[in-house]
């Protein structure tokens, strides 16, 4: 019987802690890109005094922002587009780049949007193109499975693109190529995460 008690549960909520581990000493402002119902946006906040959630969503952004309060800068925006007249010492973005028709340019306008000894932390959504991927996706089926029984499993309410354009070697490469010494790592779940430090100087 799946419970229905505790904190909010899903396959990005469980890779919050990706991001939240990675804030850099020091960093005071976060960009939560494609917030959607503002979960990581209200981690960010409790961390950081200078938040802004950006969603291209008018609906489910109204919806993050009653909910989790006017202490974030809720931006209803295409973040490709949109001049924020900044740069953020964190960049995050969960289960969103594969939303974006050209996988490079979201990857350069995430970076040039990351301030410098700031990180950029992209938790995403691929799809399987070897053997080594669907013995993960496997794995993922009984991890879901696991965690569908014993938390409070919920269903956000942003827009979903199913399947990914992507493989997850195409994702890797393009990354590598865009962000020179970024980190690459791989999760049952079908996720996975790459983060890279913009150099101080």
């Amino acid at each position: 019987m799946r419970r229905t008690d505790g904190p909010r549960w899903n396959h990005n909520i469980h890779f919050h802690r990706v991001v939240i581990d990675a804030i850099p000493a020091g960093a005071t402002s976060a960009l939560d890109v494609g917030t959607g119902n503002g979960m990581l946006a209200r981690e960010l906040r409790e961390r950081l005094p200078d938040v802004t959630a950006v969603d291209i969503d008018a609906t489910v952004l109204a919806d993050a922002a009653a909910e989790h309060g006017d202490d974030i800068a809720w931006t209803h925006a295409d973040v490709m587009k949109h001049d924020f007249g900044r740069r953020f010492d964190v960049v995050a973005s969960i289960a969103t780049l594969h939303h974006f028709d050209d996988l490079g340019a979201a990857l350069v306008r995430l970076r040039d949007l990351t301030a410098p000894g700031g990180i950029l932390v992209v938790v995403g959504l691929a799809r399987e193109g070897s053997l080594a991927d669907r013995v993960r996706g496997l794995a993922g089926v009984a991890q879901h499975q696991y965690y569908a029984r014993t938390r409070n499993l919920w269903e956000h309410t942003a827009p979903t693109v199913w399947p990914p354009p992507h493989t997850y070697a195409e994702v890797r490469e393009m990354a590598s190529a865009v962000l020179p010494g970024m980190r690459w790592r791989q999760f049952a779940l079908w996720r996975y995460a790459l983060t890279w430090h913009r150099p101080a100087s």
